[in-house]
């Protein structure tokens, strides 16, 4: 059997600079424009838009409903484009322009599509209506709303736990009408 001596044991030991370096996990810089606004800020490289969003800059408005892109609560508008921000890398969104259900309304106007959901009731919960708005936008803004079967397709990512699909696509319906 060998017998290491103290020398030979810290010959196996990273120094302490190297031991700190290797317990971070790899982070950077990325530069993104949320709401209209400015942010700059240092995540680790496996930080998703959501977490971002809402643990870096206090957006709680998405939800992490199933963090595995399959329920859409989650769902904001980058650089015009529904995404699942659960699924998305903040690393990825160098110059990326965000929205969030925050960044739709124009101070105390609600933009059309908050205002629908009222108006149609669709909405029981709550907790999936922040990502069925964006969604819904995502919707008009890609011209897929010719029809109730057609919204009810491209909305198809977007689970609603309450039933309310009757109504929010009443709602993606009035919105678009108004265009």
């Amino acid at each position: 059997m060998y017998d290491r001596s103290v020398s030979d044991t810290k010959a196996f030991l990273a120094d302490p600079e190297e031991a700190t370096a290797a317990e971070r996990p790899p982070s950077s810089r990325v530069a993104l424009t949320v709401n209209g606004t400015r942010h700059s800020v240092t995540v680790d490289n496996r930080t998703s838009l959501l977490d971002l969003l809402r643990e870096h800059l206090g957006l709680t408005g998405s939800k992490k409903g199933c963090n595995a892109g399959a329920c859409g609560a989650c769902t904001v508008l980058v650089d015009g484009h529904r995404v699942n921000a659960c699924l998305t890398l903040a690393v990825r969104l160098e110059g990326a322009d965000v929205t969030t259900v925050e960044g739709l309304a124009e101070g105390d106007q609600l933009h059309p599509m908050q205002q629908a959901f009222i108006d149609e009731d669709a909405f029981q919960c709550g907790y999936c209506t922040p990502g069925q708005i964006l969604s819904g936008v995502g919707c008009i803004e890609e011209g897929h709303t010719g029809s109730p079967e057609e919204i009810r397709e491209w909305m198809s990512g977007n689970i609603c736990r309450c039933g309310c699909y009757v109504k929010i696509v009443r709602a993606v319906e009035q919105t678009a009408r108004r265009k």
